[in-house]
């Protein structure tokens, strides 16, 4: 009986503590054992299967390496699952790309010490952003467009490349412990491929423990649909490390987004650009707009004197709304870039920031030219927001921001 008192008592301050603190947290490094920081140098095995074309029966990959060679499409309704320590690897002439096509599933299930990974054919001395192009999920979820349907962009293949529907409660499958790594290969002069894409997928789909890591495009794109998703990190992708569009309705918690500016490409990229339609024409009034709810999520440009390379951590396009709570924004020069429609009316007051840090921020809100916004003196700190703007460095902010070994994102 004492035991069992104990443990409860454990269980209960643990989970105080967590409702106290702000950014990543955890009792102990979440990113240790799964993740890499330096996927250049890991070595891989050659792959001993290729895929190809159609998996249109249930399959499942056991621990190896496979070659992912062009557009593979799970279809059917089948479902791929790959065991833990799988390694698929992305063939760089063909564009090696999977795609889980609408009412299939795939089930990736990794451990926190045999994690799947997604990573480039070439060596070690050659992987760069770009080399394959990426994983790519459609559901049946609501997206606002007119007819509830979209034909994506990253496939032209008619037979494969729409999503989209009324079913909320939509199962895609199972991403846990993966890591994904130089995706985002260039399909043409306007579209590049991203690391993950989720098309309409639904609530009953699971993401978390995921890293992102060296795409060429954005990190992770969301493309409508409704799900949670924790524990996710975007490392040192070139564009947006998460973009959410065409009524996304997500909550993400405990994840977090490590920028170079160095690396980052000319397009003005950042942690999250949140819109509600790509063309006011698409857009379907009576469906949802894009909401974004972001529980201890930590946005970190980890140079601490690029001020100069860095725009905004956040642009919310009109019409979309982003909620924080408990989160750490360190390093940028707009928290959040409105554009100039948005700014109208106080519409500013439907972003909320409560209980955060912004650390090393120039500004908290601003137009698209990062123009401070005529905001009220005290609304990012009336006392029922509880948030603290600070001016530390990285080095002093973090357990250890050091992405060369194993980084730790935790405040101190």
């Amino acid at each position: 009986m004492k035991k069992k008192l104990l443990s409860v008592l454990l269980l209960v301050f643990a989970s105080s503590q967590a409702q106290n603190v702000q950014g990543v947290y955890g009792d102990f490094n979440w990113f240790n054992n799964w993740t890499n920081f330096k996927p250049k140098t890991q070595d891989y095995a050659a792959p001993s299967r290729i895929l190809n074309g159609e998996i249109g029966e249930n399959t499942t990959l056991k621990k190896g390496t496979y070659l992912i060679m062009g557009s593979v499409y799970v279809v059917n309704g089948a479902t791929l699952t790959l065991e833990p320590g799988v390694v698929m690897r992305g063939d760089f002439d063909s564009n090696g790309t999977l795609i889980v096509t609408k009412g299939s599933k795939i089930k990736a299930e990794g451990t926190e010490t045999d994690p799947i990974v997604f990573t480039s054919s070439k060596g070690t001395s050659d992987r760069k952003s770009g080399d394959w192009g990426g994983i790519i999920i459609y559901g049946d979820a609501p997206v606002n467009r007119y007819g509830g349907i979209v034909s994506s962009i990253y496939d032209p293949n008619p037979k494969y490349n729409l999503f989209g529907g009324n079913n909320e409660n939509s199962d895609s499958g199972v991403l846990k412990y993966v890591r994904i790594e130089f995706a985002g290969k260039k399909l043409n002069e306007k579209t590049m491929l991203n690391g993950l894409t989720l098309g309409a997928v639904g609530k009953k789909t699971k993401i978390e423990n995921i890293q992102i890591s060296m795409a060429k495009d954005d990190g992770l794109e969301v493309v409508g649909g409704t799900f949670d998703m924790n524990n996710i990190i975007s490392f040192q992708n070139a564009d947006d490390d998460f973009d959410f569009s065409m009524g996304a309705i997500c909550t993400m918690s405990n994840s977090i987004a490590i920028r170079n500016p160095y690396i980052s490409d000319n397009t003005r990229s950042r942690v999250m650009e949140i819109d509600t339609y790509d063309k006011l024409e698409n857009f379907d009034p009576t469906r949802k707009k894009t909401v974004i709810k972001l529980n201890n999520v930590t946005m970190v440009s980890n140079e601490d004197n690029a001020m100069g390379l860095v725009k905004e951590a956040i642009s919310v396009k009109t019409d979309s709304f982003v909620e924080m709570n408990k989160c750490v924004i360190s390093g940028f020069a707009s928290v959040v870039a409105m554009d100039d429609k948005y700014l109208e009316k106080e519409n500013y007051k439907q972003i909320k920031i409560v209980n955060s840090v912004i650390n090393n921020c120039t500004e908290v809100i601003t137009n698209e030219n990062l123009v401070k916004a005529e905001t009220p003196s005290d609304w990012f700190t009336q006392k029922d927001k509880v948030n603290s703007i600070t001016k530390i460095s990285n080095i002093n902010m973090f357990k250890s921001n050091d992405v060369r070994k194993k980084p730790d994102f935790r405040l101190k």
